[in-house]
């Protein structure tokens, strides 16, 4: 058996180096909040791969679910029904308040999806004329690294030698209800944002920002589009995201957690006028809405309700935040972050995170750096109040050393 540096040799060798791991260890197990590496040291995953692991690394009700289904069948694709897609659909919409969903696969699937559909919607309901169709999205957004999404980034390293790419889109300064008003044509057909955007640092809006951007939004006959891939499903101590402002979305997208950390999974949902523009033949998936993807999310989804597992984001959210912020440290610039999704950002005259992160590795605390001064703290919703203490003091210890 390799090592873990031949591990990581014939992985550099052999895959595509489109991304690179931070650091040079090689997780094999994986239980609740911990990983375990090749030589058998363990770290508290404070990380949970951009959100996916809400409910921890193997959870044992969603371990079963998939398990039970493996015995029975993995895959009808849509060309026949199957008895898992119907429950999971009911059991999504239910909790969303949406009439209908589309299952999918990844969460730039699921994207693509809801543009697609905005821009029907645009031709079929709003009268825009065909091809002028105009989507408004936020600068700084990461929505996923399709062609099309690439199109529209604000990241070089997305769109960079990618092109040429998909025109009917328009960028304008995130958390500026302004400048959306401003934006806003008559072909314009949909506003897509993150309530929070993770990718750029943790990026939290003011509050009555998403509900601003509801109101123009429908006084202009827009649609708003919610890419809640990240923020759903509990991560920010409500359900989704844009239930801590009292708005309903016109299309939600969810995705990675909704797997259950098992497997990609990802959602569409949308009231019934507006989903039931795709008729048969216009938009589809092989493996969207699987029986195996539709039992692990459906799962996933009970998970949440039966262990409180929201409550518990909200919890340990507003005690991480509190216990971060008591630190008698001059290196933090700004604490930020809602539910269990937050950003300890350090001031530039105190360095790079990038040590920093390596030392918690070396205290057994899993965390992400984004750029080079932002630290991502984003643990399972399952986290408890004496794990949190412990990776607290590993991150007081490294920033007062």
């Amino acid at each position: 058996m390799l090592d873990a540096d031949g591990i990581i040799s014939e992985m550099e060798t052999y895959c595509a180096q489109n991304t690179r791991p931070a650091f040079p260890v090689v997780i094999i197990k994986g239980d609740g909040v911990w990983v375990e590496d090749l030589e058998g040291n363990r770290y508290l995953d404070m990380f949970s791969s951009f959100s996916t692991l809400n409910f921890g690394h193997r959870h044992p009700k969603i371990i079963a679910a998939m398990e039970r289904q493996l015995k029975e069948i993995t895959l009808t694709s849509r060309a026949f029904y199957n008895d898992k897609l119907g429950p999971f659909s009911k059991h999504v919409c239910e909790i969303s308040g949406f009439d209908m969903v589309l299952p999918m696969t990844t969460g730039t699937e699921a994207i693509e999806t809801a543009i697609k559909l905005a821009r029907k919607w645009g031709y079929r309901k709003k009268g825009v004329k065909q091809n002028m169709a105009e989507i408004i999205v936020c600068e700084n957004n990461y929505h996923g690294a399709s062609t099309t999404i690439a199109g529209f980034s604000s990241d070089p390293r997305i769109s960079q030698d990618y092109g040429p790419f998909s025109s009917g889109f328009k960028k304008i300064p995130f958390n500026n209800a302004e400048a959306l008003e401003e934006a806003i044509r008559a072909n314009t057909v949909a506003f897509l944002v993150e309530p929070i955007q993770a990718e750029s640092g943790i990026i939290v809006p003011k509050q009555g920002y998403l509900k601003e951007v509801r109101q123009i939004c429908s006084r202009n006959d827009v649609l708003l589009i919610l890419d809640e891939i990240q923020t759903g499903l509990g991560r920010t101590g409500r359900l989704f995201a844009f239930q801590h402002e009292g708005i309903v979305p016109d299309i939600l997208v969810l995705g990675k957690a909704l797997g259950g950390g098992i497997l990609p999974t990802s959602a569409v949902l949308a009231p019934r006028e507006i989903m039931s523009l795709y008729t048969h033949g216009t938009h589809g998936s092989t493996f969207g809405g699987n029986p195996l993807a539709c039992a692990v999310a459906d799962a996933a989804l009970s998970v949440i309700a039966e262990e409180g597992l929201v409550e518990n984001a909200r919890q340990m959210g507003e005690y991480l935040m509190h216990q971060l912020g008591k630190m008698k440290t001059g290196k933090v610039r700004e604490l930020r972050g809602k539910g269990l999704l937050l950003a300890l950002e350090i001031k530039k005259t105190a360095g790079n995170v990038r040590p920093l992160c390596e030392k918690l590795l070396k205290l057994g605390v899993l965390v992400k750096a984004k750029g080079d001064q932002t630290i991502r703290l984003a643990p399972p919703l399952i986290i408890s109040k004496e794990q949190l203490d412990w990776a607290i003091q590993g991150i007081e210890q490294v920033l007062e050393s």
